[in-house]
């Protein structure tokens, strides 16, 4: 069933379901990266719950005039116009009073999703009949989409995927540093407007797959995930996009290969899912890669130090420290040293005397600030500097292990 559902196999339902989730998670993971390194990342929050009193006052509006109440574009147009004017407040707030943009967030989340849920509550009294799913938008909900819905989700994600594309360069600009960007002659806050309008529509596209409720995963999650892997702001964003993808298509699969299984939970579980795997995995960023560091780290340290007690004629304690110069050959099982410890550990005595010297010159205070007992000295100056330095010590004027 997996496979079949991986492979479009299933059925025209669940083919649609797949492809909107997928350029659904595309357009997510894409504009929620500018939204991320904007470090606003709660807006979106904010956002997708003021979608809800829309929602409901369309399906209202649709009812009264006769029509479907549960007509998506209809819906679509009633969250997005109660999500902007959510934005607008929300940013009206924070340019006008003392109030901090996470307290403008919270009263912005808290009074529109309370409206929405009390207008929830009259839609399930009025007793019109066609409120059966209506709560869908909560949590997603893909049971018997429809083609046009398909085409609606699909021109939505793929539209706001292109706008993001255009003017990506001002908000990545913005997003790292406005103030560079406001000197530049940038207007700051119509790109942030842009920005936010753009979450919005992603916000609002979703609403049918994933909800309003999950739909701050998918633009949030996807960033996390990719930064881990890149230092680039470009990869970041193709990353981003690319978890967001398959985030969509192999949550919509898995959804679909068991028909219990609500597919937006199960797409933002397997977002997760991949961000679990970066944390820990991610070559450079990962957990795994910070311990195998921390571990080489540690090993240099104790290699190090031992090669100093072996120098200045100390007997060595340490049992790790004894295992690893051991495994270098440099000393025997009865902790003495061999011929290539006695030249490393004499190597070593010799560099730190010649980094005191770097150290005490105020001439080397630019190589002395690289200093940290470990770093060979070859790697940051010549030969005839050293060679300089060892005449001031005095003694053998070459060292070699």
């Amino acid at each position: 069933m997996l496979w079949d559902a991986l492979t479009l196999q299933l059925g025209y339902n669940a083919t649609l379901v797949a492809v909107g989730a997928t350029l659904l998670g595309i357009s997510a993971g894409v504009t929620g990266t500018f939204l991320f390194l904007r470090k606003r990342a709660l807006v979106s929050d904010a956002i997708s719950h003021a979608t809800l009193p829309g929602v409901c006052i369309a399906f209202m509006i649709l009812v009264a005039l006769g029509g479907d109440g549960r007509n998506l574009l209809g819906l679509l147009a009633g969250s997005a116009i109660s999500a902007w004017i959510g934005l607008v407040a929300m940013n009206w707030l924070t340019r006008h009073t003392r109030l901090a943009e996470d307290a403008a967030i919270g009263a912005i989340l808290s009074v529109f999703f309370g409206l929405g849920i009390v207008l929830l509550t009259v839609i399930q009294t009025m007793g019109v009949g066609r409120q059966a799913g209506l709560e869908g938008f909560l949590l997603g909900s893909t049971a018997g989409m429809l083609w046009a819905d398909a085409l609606i989700i699909a021109f939505g994600g793929a539209a706001t995927l292109v706008l993001v594309m255009i003017i990506r360069r001002p908000m990545m600009m913005v997003a790292f540093d406005p103030e560079y960007a406001a000197a530049r002659g940038l207007p700051v806050h119509r790109i942030d407007l842009a920005m936010m309008g753009l979450v919005m529509a992603v916000t609002v596209v979703g609403l049918k797959i994933v909800g309003l409720i999950l739909i701050v995963a998918l633009l949030i999650i996807p960033p996390v995930t990719a930064r881990f892997w890149t230092q680039r702001a470009d990869r970041v964003v193709l990353l981003s996009g690319l978890a967001g993808g398959l985030a969509g298509y192999i949550g919509a699969a898995l959804s679909a290969s068991a028909p219990n299984l609500p597919t937006g939970p199960i797409i933002v579980l397997v977002s997760f899912a991949f961000f679990a795997l970066s944390l820990f995995f991610a070559p450079v960023r990962g957990v795994l890669a910070a311990v195998l560091r921390h571990l080489r780290f540690q090993r240099r340290v104790h290699i190090r130090q031992g090669l100093l007690a072996l120098a200045q004629g100390q007997k060595i304690y340490e049992p790790l420290t004894l295992r690893l110069l051991r495994r270098e050959g440099m000393v025997r099982a009865d902790g003495v040293a061999t011929d290539t410890g006695k030249a490393r550990a004499a190597k070593a005595l010799r560099d730190e005397k010649r980094w005191e010297i770097v150290r005490a010159d105020q001439a080397h205070e630019a190589t002395a600030a690289l200093y940290d007992g470990l770093r060979d000295i070859e790697t940051v100056l010549t030969q005839d500097q050293i060679t300089e330095i060892d005449r001031r010590i005095g003694g053998p004027q070459e060292v070699r292990p």
